[in-house]
């Protein structure tokens, strides 16, 4: 590894040809797919590849990933879980067919889960042969949620599990602390100073709705080596690490229509009774009476909802998502079933 890294580092960016891959992460909520939307919608001329992957039982990114971007992007989408353990050969054989085409990509984009540390993703750049010598990791881009990222970062886990939101904070090299519009200015310098006891040498931008100019996140040739073995010297050897098992998510793939007075109840009640435990809720819904998809997402306690689009020729088919800690199944299973106008004829047992 250290000839490796000695030649990664002396090689100039002029005389470097690999595809520069950027990672783009942070907690459940933080904005990552919003980031995403807007650098899909960018006029920034580049032909990317994105790579998602989400924590959950059902994908709903992919509907939410709207579909109004320039068809010089491709979307890869994997669903098996965390993108740091279990898919790292998914994610090899991935860029691997795309690095190998005959047309070069002006680079790669990959959005990890929120439950993702980053580590593991950076590493598949320096201990993979083939990666080494066709892409090279570009940045860590790290979006950080300003209300409620001092709650992750202080939560107690379980011995031996790591806090991944730390993580996302510590081996970032652009901090975008996101929701801006959410909190005050003395409690931005609150969580700006928190970070930077984390991290001081990642720059951090403010911003909302996940609104940053393309030279923030594309083309930063920001990421360090030397800096993340100052942090973690066995960065460069295959390690395992735990996640906290009280973590899990409910996912809802049903045909259907919702009536919309049901679901505002459903909502409001999960989110005060539960919305301390759960970090994420997103779904692409079918309400009755409306013709358009209808966009549901909530962090905590705040909510937020919009039509999207037309279904068109598309079924009907609701997409739901809930993250949490410690949800209980059959009574959040249960009680969103009965939200359906038909709640008999759709009861699908969630997947």
């Amino acid at each position: 590894p250290a000839s490796t890294h000695l030649e990664l580092r002396t090689m100039s960016d002029e005389a470097d040809s690999r595809v520069p891959v950027t990672v783009l992460t942070g907690f459940l909520g933080s904005g990552k797919t919003t980031l995403l939307n807007h650098i899909l919608t960018a006029n920034h001329g580049k032909k990317l590849a994105v790579i998602e992957n989400e924590f959950g039982e059902v994908g709903v990114d992919d509907a939410l990933v709207k579909k109004r971007f320039d068809t010089k992007e491709e979307i890869f989408e994997m669903n098996n879980g965390c993108i740091c353990c279990t898919v790292r050969g998914d994610l090899i054989r991935i860029l691997s067919k795309l690095l190998k085409r005959k047309e070069k990509l002006d680079g790669i984009i990959i959005e990890t889960t929120g439950m993702a540390d980053p580590a593991p993703v950076a590493q598949t750049f320096f201990m993979d042969e083939s990666m080494k010598e066709y892409a090279r990791l570009d940045g860590i881009i790290t979006l950080v949620d300003a209300k409620h990222v001092v709650q992750h970062l202080d939560e107690e886990k379980p011995e031996g599990a790591e806090n991944e939101a730390v993580e996302q904070v510590v081996f970032a090299d652009r901090l975008l602390l996101n929701k801006i519009d959410l909190v005050d200015e003395e409690e931005l310098g609150r969580v700006e100073a928190r970070l930077r006891t984390l991290n001081k040498y990642a720059p951090i931008i403010r911003c909302t709705n996940a609104a940053v100019g393309m030279d923030a996140v594309l083309g930063v040739h920001a990421f360090d080596l030397d800096r993340i073995l100052g942090i973690d010297p066995s960065f460069l050897e295959d390690s395992e690490h735990e996640h906290d098992a009280s973590i899990t998510s409910i996912g809802f793939e049903q045909a259907g229509d919702l009536d919309m007075g049901r679901l505002n109840a459903w909502v409001s009640k999960l989110l005060q009774e539960k919305g301390v435990d759960i970090f994420r809720m997103k779904g692409v819904l079918s309400i009755a009476g409306s013709e358009d998809k209808y966009v549901f997402q909530a962090v905590h306690m705040l909510f937020t909802g919009e039509t999207l689009e037309p279904w068109g020729d598309e079924p009907h088919i609701n997409k739901l998502i809930v993250i949490g800690r410690n949800l209980p199944r059959e009574e959040i299973t249960n009680s969103f079933k009965a939200c359906f106008v038909d709640a008999a004829a759709s009861a699908v047992a969630p997947k």
